[in-house]
């Protein structure tokens, strides 16, 4: 018998998922057989779900036919669902609406609807990196002839806003991209990428450093690591790429470094303020059980760095664990590593809602 275009998808992200979670993850299990992770069950819509297909239809009934069309892909269109990047539309276009042909009646249902699926922690970062976007596309001072700018952030969904079918929200340019999968009940960001450059800029006369939530956590963490500690934390000095960044999907990553079981408790509840400078980003409702999720492994959970302690915002780290990988990369790409990052945010096993894909 064929399989849907639907159950074809599921088959395709729960088997990446498996490749993701044994390739990842087997140090930290005893020696059997390993299964990989069962498929999740899709819990009834909750407040926030509806809030949130609410604020999607809302935006969808602003556009005409053409826009409609530009906007919603097939929930099997893999092609579409990977197409995000660090880099700017010349080099990787995007698909969807793009922020520069919407109305200002637009562009506020598409704030509406980010607002209900990210906190407000969340929407400011997505405003400020356009922001930070704007001001390359302001400010060229003789580099790449690249196209920047707010104009070029994108809006898609793949599958139909839905309480009881899973689909995701896609939005996302230069230096962003939130892939938020929305099933039942619960949401999940990823895969998605943040980051930006510059990192500090002038917003409205205020100064703005996009990433200086992580930053100053994952220093207050190292700065509180004895010697010994920071033995087993530095895997090198000199600082690495993303490893699990744009176009690595189903790939893994070492769980290198400091184990939480090897940190005081003081410095555990330094651990989860680092950790919840990305999970912050997410609404409040799916924020609570996705940091009660990474609570129950911390201390199966691996923070890792490479660079100078000295000075983390040059550096590269990685957060990684039974139910996490996230990832902060320094580029040393137009300036200095300190004012331009590429970060990622993965869930192993569930990127793109894999195991409510599968459960469907």
């Amino acid at each position: 018998m064929a399989l849907t275009p639907r159950q074809t998808l599921a088959t395709t992200l729960v088997v990446a998922a498996l490749l993701a979670t044994a390739g990842g993850f087997w140090l930290l299990r005893p020696a059997v057989a390993l299964t990989g992770p069962a498929p999740a069950a899709i819990a009834p819509a909750d407040a926030q779900t509806t809030a949130i297909v609410a604020a999607a239809t809302g935006f969808m009934a602003t556009l005409d036919d053409t826009q409609r069309d530009t906007v919603q892909y097939d929930w099997g269109d893999t092609t579409q669902r990977t197409n995000w990047s660090n880099l700017p539309i010349d080099m990787v276009p995007r698909g969807g609406l793009a922020w520069g042909d919407m109305t200002d009646v637009q562009r506020a249902g598409v704030t509406a609807l980010l607002a209900t699926v990210l906190s407000p922690d969340g929407m400011l970062m997505v405003q400020h990196q356009m922001a930070a976007d704007q001001f390359l596309a302001d400010n060229p001072e003789g580099g790449p002839n690249l196209t920047f700018g707010a104009a070029h952030y994108y809006i898609s969904f793949l599958g139909e806003p839905s309480e009881t079918t899973l689909w995701t929200l896609q939005f996302g340019g230069h230096h962003l991209a939130i892939n938020a999968t929305i099933a039942g009940a619960d949401v999940t960001l990823a895969p998605s990428l943040t980051g930006g450059q510059p990192l500090r800029l002038t917003i409205d006369g205020s100064e703005v450093w996009i990433v200086e939530a992580e930053v100053t956590a994952a220093q207050a963490l190292i700065d509180s690591l004895t010697e010994m500690q920071r033995t087993t934390l530095v895997q090198a000095e000199t600082p690495i790429d993303l490893v699990l960044g744009p176009g690595e999907d189903g790939k893994s990553a070492d769980p290198a470094g400091l184990p939480g079981s090897a940190m005081t408790p003081a410095q555990k509840d330094l651990f989860r303020a680092l950790t919840t400078t990305r999970l912050g980003l997410l609404n409040a409702d799916d924020q609570a059980a996705a940091l009660a999720a990474q609570e129950r492994t911390l201390d199966q959970t691996f923070f890792g760095f490479w660079g100078d302690v000295a000075d983390v915002s040059n550096a590269y780290w990685r957060v990684t664990g039974p139910g996490v990988v996230s990832e902060f990369s320094g580029q040393d790409m137009g300036g200095s590593r300190a004012d331009h990052a590429h970060n990622m945010w993965r869930v192993p096993g569930n990127d793109y809602g894999a195991l409510w894909a599968a459960a469907e």
